[in-house]
């Protein structure tokens, strides 16, 4: 019994030491670093340019559930920041793993100058008098003294597009003589060429919103994040912000800014411009946020689809809703200081708002065709607004059967079925958007999307992806043709990710009425033994160009095959889908006639049961970690050499619009 009551002491001592080792603990700082996570001082994670803006965060949990922080202190290299810091607990909206108590501090809107490496740290002080700290670092880059400064930026993101979607459009579109390109593409007439890693801050696969905001803002986002830095909150609209690219260049140097996209506007690569947000689906905010801060980022041109943000709730097809808006409250220092600090408007929760009679109310001209667009005097125009479609745009193939249909005094099948028979081309959007924004006397940034190379790779619809990489080509020749001419514009190509895993796995071997027929006979045997033609059995496919620029006809006789590493179980016959697949984002989808396009890749070509398993679940292929190619034409091209991070990007974009352009030192190599 002795032993047993000096044991249960001994117990309890043990305990009573480790309750009074117990403390407060810092569990989430921003911006994110190695030092903090791992206590290991590199890579650095987030990188900035001198003076660009973002935001600080630590979240605190207290020791116990009866406890509160009461103070939190920020310092850069150990000196004090005096700035206005935000203290609010997460006894609402935060995430289901994060304490009741847990206290999140925000500083907004800071900036370092002096380039180098620069630790932040955070003293947070519980309600007992406790004390906590943590460190993290961050580094500001420094710019070279270079020569001439460029005026314009242009930045072509073929969405989902590597390097076989690249070729595949370089073989139908260019064709080959005895293995030479016949006519090459634009973008590889561009003289310089690297290579992107894609990563996003949480996977090796990223998505789209990552993808986009770390060439704009020279820092990883979390998937599904544009602009933003993680945090442990539920609002979509409340993450600590990182300064775009649009952002800095119009705060410093008064540039425009211009997006032009087939996608619905919202989309995370177009938003991923000039739109803060942790929810890339965040419709009703994102489309606000372009206008309500168009004084941060010079937002000057739109062009896309997306009707259905614009138009009050009240109306058919609209899209508008209060559940993803946003409403910073002046009396809540944590979001409060986001409209004090970064000078952004507040916004409001309001579904019936016009969105489209507010834009033309700032001064923009609106275009919701290509007629009305082709009416829109640049000389005269200083913003303008395109919404084409009510999500995203009809995709090239389905617009050039439309306007060869029209011609011809018929019906598109696929445009009219949308009621969208007059959509513009994406060079014919690129056209507009260049002729407004040359006139900006302090230049501009213009990001020109070629969204569907992704979303049909997506869906393993061959042909349409393959046609929007065309589409997207004649849109960079328009961005080239206005580089040469002034001699003042960078101009890159590349891409946010690969999608799909596509390879071109060779040519057919037979002509199209064989296809055809080995199609009705069905089976692996016929669609796949005698029809996959490898190495020199492939050949060189033929296709025919029309003068629009685009193929005859897809269905040739030994034509190009592509396969995928990234795909879902699908069926395949190796011809061209007559209808796309249903478009969940359209708000007439569940009405005819388009209920009655396929909803799933295993809905389509049934009839050859010529079935393909997919490496993935589901009925969509996705992403992958592959690198992509990135192509420069312009003063400062050539820093776009070799293989660089899709962050440093930015720095390098931003190097030769704020300090000039540097060539490359290559005969450094021992380095």
């Amino acid at each position: 019994m002795k032993f047993l009551n000096q044991s249960c002491v001994s117990v309890l001592a043990l305990l009573m030491g480790q309750l009074a080792l117990a403390a407060p603990s810092v569990t989430r700082l921003t911006p994110p670093s190695e030092m903090f996570s791992s206590g290991r001082e590199a890579p650095i994670i987030a990188r900035f340019l001198p003076d660009q803006r973002f935001d600080l965060q630590a979240s605190i949990r207290p020791d116990d559930a009866s406890k509160t922080i009461t103070k939190v202190e920020f310092a850069i290299n150990g000196k004090t920041l005096t700035l206005p810091t935000s203290l609010r607990d997460c006894a609402q909206g935060c995430l289901p793993n994060v304490a009741k108590n847990t206290a999140i501090a925000s500083v907004r809107a800071f900036g370092v100058k002096k380039p180098g490496v620069h630790v932040i740290s955070v003293t947070a002080t519980q309600s007992d008098g406790q004390i906590t700290q943590a460190k993290g670092n961050f580094e500001v880059m420094g710019l070279n003294k270079g020569g001439q400064k460029i005026k314009n930026i242009i930045i072509m993101l073929g969405d989902g597009m590597g390097a076989a979607q690249r070729t595949a459009a370089r073989i139908v579109g260019g064709g080959y003589a005895q293995g030479k390109v016949i006519e090459p593409l634009a973008m590889d007439t561009f003289p310089v060429t690297g290579m992107v890693k894609t990563a996003s801050l949480n996977s090796i696969v990223t998505d789209s919103a990552p993808g986009m905001s770390a060439y704009v803002s020279g820092n990883k986002n979390n998937n599904n994040e544009e602009g933003v830095f993680p945090d442990d909150t539920i609002d979509p609209f409340d993450n600590p912000r990182i300064e775009y690219l649009s952002e800095y260049l119009h705060r410093t140097q008064g540039k425009a800014l211009g997006v032009v996209t087939t996608a619905d506007v919202f989309d995370a690569t177009p938003a991923g411009n000039a739109v803060h947000t942790s929810n890339r689906g965040a419709g009703t905010g994102i489309v606000d946020q372009f206008l309500d801060d168009r004084h941060l980022s010079g937002l000057s041109v739109l062009m896309g689809g997306g009707r259905k943000w614009f138009l009050p709730s009240s109306e058919a097809g609209s899209a508008r809703s209060d559940k993803n808006d946003y409403a910073f409250s002046s009396t809540d220092p944590h979001t409060s200081l986001i409209a004090s600090q970064w000078g952004a408007k507040s916004g409001s929760l309001d579904k019936d708002r016009n969105l489209i009679a507010d834009f033309q109310s700032a001064g923009f001209a609106y275009a919701s065709n290509k007629a009305a667009l082709d009416q829109i005097d640049v000389s005269k125009t200083e913003h303008l607004l395109g919404l084409f479609a009510y999500s995203n745009m009809n995709v090239a193939l389905d617009k050039v059967d439309g306007r060869r249909a029209a011609l011809k005094g018929q019906k598109g099948r696929v445009v009219d079925d949308f009621g969208l028979p007059d959509q513009p081309m994406l060079d014919e959007m690129t056209q507009k958007a260049i002729g407004v924004l040359s006139r900006k006397k302090n230049g501009f940034v213009l990001m020109v999307e070629g969204a569907s190379i992704d979303k049909q790779a997506h869906n393993m619809d061959t042909e349409r992806w393959i046609l929007d990489t065309l589409e997207f080509d004649k849109a960079i020749k328009v961005a080239k043709s206005y580089a040469q001419s002034r001699r003042d514009t960078l101009v890159i190509v590349t891409a946010d990710h690969e999608c799909a895993g596509a390879a071109l796995i060779g040519g057919s071997m037979v002509s199209d009425a064989r296809l055809q027929e080995l199609s009705r006979a069905g089976g692996v045997e016929n669609l796949r033994n005698q029809v996959v033609g490898i190495y020199e059995k492939a050949g060189f496919p033929q296709y025919v160009m029309s003068q629009d620029g685009y193929p005859q006809t897809t269905e040739i006789d030994k034509r190009l095959l592509v396969g995928y590493g990234a795909n879902s179980d699908r069926f395949e016959d190796w011809r061209a889908n007559e209808l796309p697949l249903q478009d969940s984002q359209q708000p007439f989808v569940s009405k005819a006639p388009l209920n009655a396009y396929p909803a799933d890749p295993k809905l389509r070509d049934v009839e050859g049961r010529y079935e393909i398993l997919g490496q993935v679940p589901g009925n969509s292929a996705v992403h992958t970690a592959t690198d992509i190619p990135i192509s420069a034409f312009g003063p400062g091209a050539w820093s776009f050499t070799g293989v660089m991070d899709n962050t440093d990007v930015f720095f390098k974009l931003a190097q030769s619009a704020v300090a000039g352009v540097v060539t490359p030192d290559f005969g450094n190599w021992r380095k």
